[in-house]
């Protein structure tokens, strides 16, 4: 199983009103329209943790997250979870209201909560208003039809007046509301919100539903003694719809590299193993049960077997996404999620005295500057250093800092045993020809072979052959499981961005858009790294190293 869990350097799980909140549901709360309609809730210890990190406090009292994300397979109750959210923010005591000492008792209606020294005590919101989100004009929404099922039906229906919970809207006890939205009509009630909840998020890909998240979302910086929020919640994405969920997931990634900002954002994604036989019937309920997690147990495994990936009327593409939670490719990407994280190693440890090949990429500010590492004797690719733009303000007019890339480039040549360095001439030309003079002495083979000779330059524009044999190789190699990698983060960020481009040589890469933000210049490097190893190995001057006195760790010693 693989999970991807953002959260703040602060936080500290007892500091949170979640406890609190997961008793208050489990007394009030009931399951909405569905096999196990009108049973109590008794939530399992998944989407108890994730309650208790949603509502986690800092030491001064208020939320840590303003933004929380639920990521997880087709079918596993999310907008239930969403509605008893919902309920707890609109009747519940949500807020800080002070650090108990011991003793003290909350207490509403019928339900009586005995805090623990030191705990998080909690109020109720003054005016909660709570909106849902449903993508279509026809319907209120799951997570709004499961909220007026608890106030007509459930045990918090009997503290309702008459006909204040409808179809379109509810009226609360005391003040507030909670009202369905579409995008129509999310911006008519001027931005009163406390929570508010996304339901669904991979399916905002219309410019309405975009417009209708970015106006909402604001409205959440507008009540700051509520102290407002949004919930997310969402099964994976299509690649290339540039979704809301899509956007957000890359914003949690950013902070998972530490390229962006930890802000406010709770981010919880849970998927399959990459790697998964789909013609073994145990295997793939052994993901299912790794993705589902305790709630396997009320699934029909068998049937998502039968009728969902070995279904010949369905594509199994669409099955991995839908079940497995796994993103799968845009139509014209180079490789896919499961293929490039079947191929990660991040146990591997390269010796600084083993042969690496390197390939260099650089720019000046647009494109990200690269630097990865092959190691010769079997082909596994790591990333040295790479350097990106950073987002937002602190972007603007960013340039990269040449000197330490210069630097980095010259340790790398110190501490290991470099054998091939091949660097892109765009952009960097003065510090590739530097490296070249201070270092092409000591390389094995150069980077121009049967060509004009440099050391190091690798001009692409004059290479589109040789490059173009060495992507198609490389996804061969990947979809073979013969690319191993460290599995860093921003290596495969930049794999998944990459798209397949028909060249009269081939297939090669390149990004989706000559403007497109989405960067690939780790993946260039990676592929550039191991078309640098082959070169090596089919060289006569590799014999002639093997045959030489070896290189000692640390020191970079001509071999010839």
């Amino acid at each position: 199983m693989s999970r991807e869990l953002i959260r703040s350097p602060e936080h500290d799980r007892s500091l949170s009103l979640g406890m609190l909140g997961l008793a208050w549901i489990e007394h009030w709360c009931v399951h909405g329209p569905g096999d196990v309609q009108g049973d109590e809730v008794a939530l399992d210890d998944e989407f108890a943790g994730f309650i208790v990190d949603a509502y986690a406090l800092r030491d001064t009292g208020r939320k840590l997250y303003d933004s929380a994300v639920i990521s997880r397979g087709k079918g596993r109750a999310k907008s239930e979870l969403a509605s008893f959210i919902g309920l707890f923010e609109a009747q519940g005591p949500c807020r800080f209201a002070g650090w108990a000492e011991g003793g003290e008792v909350f207490e509403w209606k019928d339900f009586r909560y005995r805090y623990q020294p030191g705990e998080a005590m909690g109020r109720i919101v003054t005016y909660p208003f709570i909106r849902c989100l449903a993508t279509e004009e026809s319907q209120a929404g799951n997570t709004y039809d499961n909220i007026h099922f608890n106030l007509t039906e459930g045990p918090l229906s009997e503290h309702m007046p008459v006909g204040a919970a409808g179809l379109t809207r509810v009226f609360l006890p005391g003040g507030g509301e909670i009202v369905p939205s579409t995008a129509s009509s999310s911006a008519k009630d001027g931005g009163k919100e406390s929570c508010t909840i996304f339901d669904e998020t991979h399916l905002y890909v219309t410019p309405e539903l975009k417009r209708m998240y970015k106006t909402v979302d604001r409205n959440c910086r507008k009540r700051k003694a509520a102290q407002p929020w949004a919930l997310q919640t969402t099964t994976m994405y299509q690649p290339g719809d540039d979704s809301v969920a899509e956007k957000t997931h890359e914003r949690a990634k950013l902070i998972g590299e530490g390229k962006a900002r930890a802000g406010r954002l709770l981010f919880d994604h849970r998927e399959a193993p990459a790697e998964v036989d789909l013609t073994d019937g145990e295997a793939i309920k052994a993901a299912l049960r790794e993705v589902y997690g305790p709630f396997a147990d009320v699934l029909d495994l068998d049937g998502i077997v039968e009728n969902e990936f070995w279904n010949i009327e369905k594509d199994p593409e669409e099955s991995r996404r839908y079940f497995f939670n796994q993103p799968t490719a845009s139509r014209d990407a180079w490789t896919t999620h499961p293929e490039w994280a079947a191929c990660a190693r991040a146990d591997v440890v390269v010796g600084l005295d083993e042969p690496i090949t390197m390939f260099f990429d650089g720019s000046k500010s647009d494109d990200a500057t690269a630097l990865v590492g092959c190691r010769v004797s079997d082909g596994h690719v790591f990333v040295i250093d790479c350097w990106e733009r950073p987002r937002g303000a602190a972007g603007e007019g960013w340039t990269v800092d040449r000197a330490d890339v210069d630097r980095v480039v010259r340790e790398t040549f110190a501490e290991r045993t470099v054998v091939a360095f091949f660097g892109d001439v765009a952009e960097f030309e003065s510090y590739v020809d530097a490296w070249g003079q201070d270092f092409g002495e000591h390389l094995v083979i150069q980077a121009s072979v049967g060509r004009s000779a440099h050391p190091v330059a690798w001009d692409m524009r004059g290479h589109g052959r040789d490059f173009t044999e060495a992507c198609e190789r490389a996804e061969i190699d990947i979809r073979e499981q013969a690319l191993t990698h460290d599995g860093d983060s921003r290596l495969r960020r930049h794999v998944l961005n990459a798209r397949r481009r028909p060249n009269r040589y081939g297939v090669s890469i390149s990004k989706e858009g000559r403007e497109s933000p989405k960067k690939i210049d780790l993946a260039v490097c990676a592929i550039g790294a191991r078309m640098a190893r082959r070169l090596l190995l089919a060289s006569p001057a590799w014999a002639k190293y093997n045959a030489g006195p070896k290189k000692r760790p640390g020191r970079v010693v001509a071999w010839g």
